[in-house]
């Protein structure tokens, strides 16, 4: 019996993984229809005492995604007084759903990322993942390697697309 060699590992590949950036970011959200009355008129007394009634602390070390399911017309205020109350627990307040604060928090981590460490590497963008990463959550990681890679690759290292190859001089 011959060994079985993995070349995948043995190749020069390097594999950026979106899904290993967003691991630990846990998302809540949060609809404001729940303080209004109806789910639609804001009353701002009632809105006042409901969100100084709910418990805050079920959003400790949690990013919340502050959003409004319904057509209620809510003054920018509305949203100011939820950061008041939820700042002190979560670890950032954010408008929009779940989806919405994911992605800016998925571009915010790619601008922590040092892109130099992949100069004249090929890389491929993993693809496959158990997470939903959204097309511009990609393309901004593209615009990120670009400058730097030799060879970009989208996929799985057994199958992948070519993107972009270094010109030769």
């Amino acid at each position: 019996m011959t060994e079985i060699v993995n070349k995948v590992k043995q190749s020069k590949l390097e594999t950026v993984d979106l899904e290993k950036l967003a691991a630990g970011i846990d998302v809540h959200e949060l609809d404001i229809k729940d303080f209004l009355f109806q789910g639609l008129i804001l009353k701002e007394k009632e809105y006042r005492e409901k969100l100084e009634q709910h418990d805050w602390s079920h959003y400790e070390g949690e990013h919340l995604a502050i959003f409004c399911s319904t057509d209620a017309i809510l003054p920018k205020w509305a949203f100011m007084l939820i950061v008041q109350y939820a700042y002190p627990h979560a670890e950032d307040v954010l408008f929009g759903n779940s989806e919405d604060v994911l992605h800016e928090l998925l571009t915010r981590k790619l601008s922590d990322v040092d892109w130099k460490q992949y100069q004249d590497k090929f890389v491929l963008l993993k693809g496959c993942s158990k997470m939903d990463i959204s097309s511009d959550v990609y393309m901004e990681a593209t615009k990120k390697l670009l400058p730097h890679v030799k060879k970009l690759m989208y996929g799985e290292a057994c199958s992948n697309v070519p993107i972009y190859r270094q010109k030769r001089s």
